[in-house]
């Protein structure tokens, strides 16, 4: 064989990588990268554009015709990342409609085709989590006589899994008002009861097969139908902020309310009476893996994440290494989506990031000081490398308050990516409350 040939032989057994999960194309570069004097010109729900700056294709998901009362409300995405808003296949997503109504959107993956939204008719005022191994299925928590539910988004059926009141009393006024947690094989459930968030008390597991655990933070016990019960060893007692468990099952993540926000979380090992409260790098939304918690540093820039072992929370490995920001002005990276899951909690977690000095003039372009600010990024986790992947801009001013910032929600697949945008404030005003309107978008992660 010659060496022509030889070479021509080596090419077609060499094949590239695709550009997808766990490893994207998307730039990994540190360089500023200036919002254009205008944003892109959008078209009606179900179309896209290419990002000018980054390459990625963003798809807008609604618009003012969306709305399905009719009231051109705004649409946006849940209140949080860690919430698994996308189906098993990726061909179901929801959102959120202003006054909490949720719509389910049918998605053809392939083509990036949306199909008409549907109204989830469910009796949950928190956020449900699609299931990991079933495409039509979601799970919520009643909120009045709360119980564990299943819904067929596709036939509205409800089923009740378990009813909270077979296992632990609450008082009068008391509720399941938190978000829903399912563990990646659909066995265990975990949510937050009490009268209200930063007022809650009580962590409740129901696991399929075991039945109900709970643990009441403010006296320290932990009870159920399985596992060892009785007082906690550590001396915490504390309210609720807001509470997540890992795609395991086997461990719960705790931010505490009221008085002592702000203070170290914790971590319960669901199976034990052991919780732990974290003792440094403390502050900041969080990410829950399989076995591992992600978080930001805290220090000198707000794209500085580690990641620690949740059975050994004071072991913290550095996951990026970006620059120090070129001025004290800070920004921000508030909301971790890590829901493209794998045993080894080595798959990418993605967020969005926006920054309190935008401007709040209409159609004006974003201030943006450094690589990364009010961007659509990916962090590498696995610990091979520091890479920080830049798929698209947010355009959003994040001005409107907490529903107009740019939080996102990524697909069990890794290959998308939704979040909430005003567009610069250019998307119309809402007809009822006379303010600048959001929608929800969708970027293509490659």
């Amino acid at each position: 064989m010659t060496g022509l040939m030889v070479s021509y032989a080596l090419c077609q057994s060499r094949t590239e990588p695709p550009c997808g999960p766990p490893v994207y194309c998307a730039r990994t570069d540190w360089n500023l990268e200036p919002y254009p004097d205008t944003p892109p010109l959008l078209g009606s729900a179900g179309t896209s554009i290419t990002d000018p700056n980054f390459g990625s294709r963003i798809f807008r998901v609604s618009d003012p015709a969306s709305d399905l009362a009719g009231r051109r409300r705004s649409f946006m995405t849940t209140a949080s990342a860690e919430q698994n808003t996308w189906n098993a296949d990726s061909t179901e997503f929801y959102v959120h409609v202003r006054e909490g109504q949720r719509i389910v959107y049918d998605f053809d993956p392939a083509k990036m085709r949306l199909g008409r939204g549907k109204l989830v008719k469910a009796p949950w005022q928190a956020d449900p989590d699609f299931s990991y191994v079933r495409p039509n299925t979601l799970y919520g928590i009643r909120y009045l006589d709360p119980a564990f539910q299943e819904y067929n988004v596709k036939t509205d059926e409800i089923t009740r899994l378990h009813k909270v009141s077979d296992c632990f009393l609450l008082q009068k006024g008391e509720s399941a008002n938190a978000s829903l947690t399912v563990s990646a094989d659909d066995q265990r459930f975990s949510t937050i009861l009490g009268p209200q968030q930063d007022r809650n008390y009580v962590i409740y597991i129901f696991d399929r097969q075991l039945g109900c655990r709970w643990y009441n933070t403010q006296t320290g016990e932990i009870g159920g139908k399985w596992g060892p019960t009785g007082l906690i060893s550590a001396p915490d007692r504390f309210s609720i902020h807001s509470s997540k468990m890992s795609k395991s099952g086997k461990f719960v993540w705790i931010d505490r309310g009221e008085s002592t926000v702000g203070r170290s979380w914790l971590v319960w090992e669901v199976d034990t009476t052991k919780v732990t409260s974290c003792q440094s790098y403390c502050g900041g939304h969080l990410a829950m893996g399989y076995s591992h918690i992600l978080g930001p540093l805290g220090d000198y820039h707000p794209l500085n994440f580690i990641i620690r072992p949740l059975n050994e929370v004071t072991k913290t490995i550095t996951t990026t290494k970006p620059p120090a920001l070129p001025s004290e002005r800070y920004w921000y990276a508030l909301h971790i989506s890590w829901n493209h899951i794998n045993t080894e909690d080595s798959n990418p977690a993605c967020l969005s990031t926006y920054s309190a000095y935008n401007p709040k003039s209409q159609g004006k372009a974003l201030d943006t000081m450094a690589a990364g600010e009010n961007e659509i990024l990916c962090i590498e986790v696995d610990g091979k490398d520091h890479k920080v992947w830049r798929f698209a801009h947010t355009y959003s001013t994040a001005q409107g308050g907490f529903w107009s910032t740019p939080r996102g929600n990524l697909s069990q697949d890794g290959r998308f990516y939704l979040f909430t945008s005003d567009w610069e404030n250019s998307l119309g005003i809402e007809p009822e409350t006379r303010s600048f309107r959001t929608d929800v978008f969708l970027v293509e992660l490659r």
